[in-house]
């Protein structure tokens, strides 16, 4: 008799492991929000009324390939009328005051390269609901561009950091550290070429940030936040099974500008040609399940 009570515990409790696994397994195909980053070359430059912009008569300009960039914000709108925040806020990155003002922490910071996820969340924690636009507040960028020096080409990296404040302790570009331990405005870039470096800072306002929607929801001076449409509108029911991928394409067209000294097309800083320009050029969203 006590070896049947024993044998009966044990079927039971091997039943309620059954069953505590299966939950596991329910729980973990709940659907995500899964949004991912993409930097084309190709897409349509825009200036900051979302409107397609030329480059300006006395500069030059070129695609930088970005191996990585970070975001501080990312909200859906439902309309062309919904303010700036008050749309579904889905990502808010973490921000400090130890620099004094309120800043981007920039230690502590998701980034992503191009084709990566550079999010994902339970669909269970966005609003159902449809939404035409999405908001992306930009924080840095980092990738590489060519430049000409003494008639010689080379490639360098640029980090150009985009936010509207940023507080950084440190970073590296190639084996070469920058040591700021400060905040930094939207415009505050540096640049490693073959050990050498520099760092600088754009002129305030410099920075293109695309918003189609300026006369109906304008975005603060500085903030960075570029707007997209989506083609079709984007819809959540809440009865979803299966995950949702959003694409934030990105333009880099001709992103990186700058004013020319000798006019050949070519980026030349030591002739003291300035860069003017670091801002992305247009933002599409596309949507796939």
């Amino acid at each position: 008799m006590k070896f049947l009570k024993l044998s009966i515990l044990a079927v039971i409790t091997m039943m309620l492991s059954c069953s505590e696994d299966q939950d596991d397994n329910i729980q973990s195909t709940e659907p995500n929000l899964i949004i991912k980053l993409k930097f084309d070359p190709t897409q349509e430059r825009l200036n900051n009324l979302g409107q397609p912009a030329s480059i300006p008569e006395g500069n030059a300009a070129q695609s930088p390939t970005i191996s990585r960039m970070s975001a501080n914000y990312i909200e859906f709108a439902p309309d062309p009328y919904t303010p700036l925040g008050e749309g579904e806020v889905i990502f808010m990155g973490p921000e400090t005051t130890a620099g004094g003002a309120n800043a981007i922490d920039f230690q502590n910071a998701t980034f992503g390269a191009d084709g990566d996820v550079f999010l994902s969340i339970p669909l269970s924690q966005v609003t159902s609901g449809t939404y035409e636009w999405v908001r992306v507040s930009l924080a840095y960028q980092e990738g590489e561009i060519d430049l000409l020096v003494n008639g010689a080409e080379y490639t360098g990296t640029l980090a150009s950091f985009v936010g509207y404040n940023t507080y950084i302790t440190s970073f590296n570009l190639n084996g070469s550290t920058f040591d700021i331990n400060d905040n930094r405005l939207q415009g505050f870039w540096a640049f490693e070429v073959e050990g050498y470096t520099s760092e600088g800072q754009a002129p305030e306002g410099a920075t293109t940030v695309p918003n189609p929607l300026f006369d109906s929801s304008p975005i603060p001076q500085g903030s960075c936040v570029v707007t997209g449409e989506f083609e079709e509108g984007f819809t959540i029911t809440g009865n979803e099974t299966q995950d949702i991928e959003v694409t934030l394409s990105f333009s880099i067209n001709n992103s990186f500008e700058w004013n020319e000294v000798n006019f050949d097309g070519k980026y030349e800083p030591a002739a003291g040609e300035q860069v003017v320009d670091m801002g992305l050029r247009g933002l599409i969203p596309t949507v796939s399940n």
